[in-house]
């Protein structure tokens, strides 16, 4: 049957599984290129199969039988094709299969989705990017048991409605160990994995309708913190008379001076430091959460890092180039750094790539360019995000400007 030049159905036997002159039957649904195979449970003598008519041959009881089923089969895909139309939703093989064998889209549930992905994403993403989508997916549970008092929801049941509740959730939630509640754009990030999530299921047609279609999301742009030069000095130059923050000190100074990310920066060793084309050490890496390559021509200040753990027992019994922390404890533990010396900023761990892209390469003139590929950016403009004019170089660029146009003679 062919209603369209994209819909037909089509009934046929598995040929080369023939046993004992007897064939399984199959119907096949095709639809806008996609075609899908469903068994009908069914077997029919092979000799009588006429793949013209696709009708069992003969008044046997097995073939009445069998007939009756192709006809009772073909009316039925397609009552549920025309009610589908008549619904304006939209129609695909894949949900004619389903409603035919009484698996419908109601009963795919938010948390079955939640499983496909977590299991779709375990070997293709950043160990950081997992565990993002995983706090989200805690978040979502969260809601589920405490706002919906349940622990499960069907996905043809989530709406508008349910993403704006969410969102409200999360505004309102104080995540343990916080001193306040979400920020906007945390809200936002974690709405925007859950959309992700939420499509994968529209596109795999467990769900009509993607929820997510009249959501935007809405960021507050802010300024990227970062040391200026003297605050850098102080953090530098401080005597804590402690181990743990001395280290933690050394962790974000090697930051400020190589760019390097916290995650990047816990899985090197020694094997990625070796000497550049200038002979001189570089670090060479890769950015977990771009893959980009990254070669860093090393400092004096991070040669001097490098040197002080080469032969530390941290960093011999992990085999890493630095000693390992969690980043959890090494922000904990930069709060204690800066009320020490007396820095009154929010001191966090990748305020020193901030800080290495600003203070100690743009403001002494390292080209955005270059700047952007020590970094590990694939596009210029994140590093432009990244990266501000400092008021003092612009104060500085001006005068000599200023100072050029007065000596400046026009040629006679």
């Amino acid at each position: 049957m062919r209603t369209s030049k994209t819909f037909s159905i089509l009934f046929w036997v598995y040929a080369s599984r023939v046993k004992n002159n007897q064939a399984n039957l199959y119907v096949r649904i095709s639809l806008d290129s996609r075609r899908v195979n469903i068994s009908l449970k069914s077997k029919v003598p092979f000799d009588l199969w006429d793949p013209s008519t696709q009708r069992v041959d003969g008044n046997s009881k097995q073939a009445r039988e069998a007939n009756n089923l192709i006809s009772e089969t073909r009316t039925k895909i397609f009552q549920n094709y025309q009610d589908l139309r008549f619904q304006n939703k939209k129609v695909t093989a894949d949900l004619l299969k389903s409603n035919f064998l009484g698996e419908g889209p109601r009963d795919k549930t938010l948390l079955d989705i939640l499983e496909y992905h977590k299991q779709k994403i375990e070997k293709t993403l950043t160990k950081g990017t997992i565990r993002n989508f995983g706090v989200t997916e805690k978040y979502v549970l969260k809601f589920l048991n405490e706002e919906l008092k349940t622990t499960t929801i069907y996905l043809n049941e989530l709406n508008y409605k349910f993403i704006n509740d969410f969102a409200n959730f999360l505004f309102n939630y104080w995540p343990k160990g916080h001193v306040n509640a979400m920020s906007h754009n945390t809200v936002m990030k974690h709405l925007q994995r859950l959309r992700k999530i939420v499509t994968l299921a529209f596109h795999l047609e467990w769900v009509e309708k993607d929820p997510f279609i009249r959501w935007k999301p809405t960021f507050q742009k802010k300024e990227r913190d970062f040391l200026n030069l003297s605050e850098l000095k102080q953090i530098e130059d401080f005597n804590f008379h402690n181990d743990r923050l001395d280290r933690v000190r050394d962790l974000f100074v090697f930051s400020c001076y190589t760019g390097i990310s916290f995650t990047d920066m816990n899985d090197l060793t020694k094997d990625n430091v070796r000497n550049g084309l200038d002979g001189q050490k570089w670090l060479f890496t890769s950015r977990n959460k771009t893959k980009a390559k990254v070669k860093i021509p090393l400092l004096d200040k991070a040669l001097e890092i490098l040197e002080k753990y080469e032969d530390h027992p941290m960093t011999e019994i992990s085999q890493s180039l630095l000693p390992v922390i969690t980043n959890v404890k090494v922000n904990l533990y930069l709060k204690e750094v800066a009320d020490l010396c007396d820095i009154k900023k929010n001191l966090t761990f990748h305020m020193a790539r901030h800080t290495f892209a600003t203070t100690v390469t743009l403001s002494n003139g390292v080209p955005i360019e270059t700047v952007s590929k020590l970094l590990g950016h694939t596009k210029i403009a994140t590093t432009q995000i990244y990266a501000r004019v400092l008021e003092d170089k612009l104060s500085q660029d001006m005068s000599e400007l200023s100072r050029k146009l007065r000596n400046w003679k026009p040629n006679v």
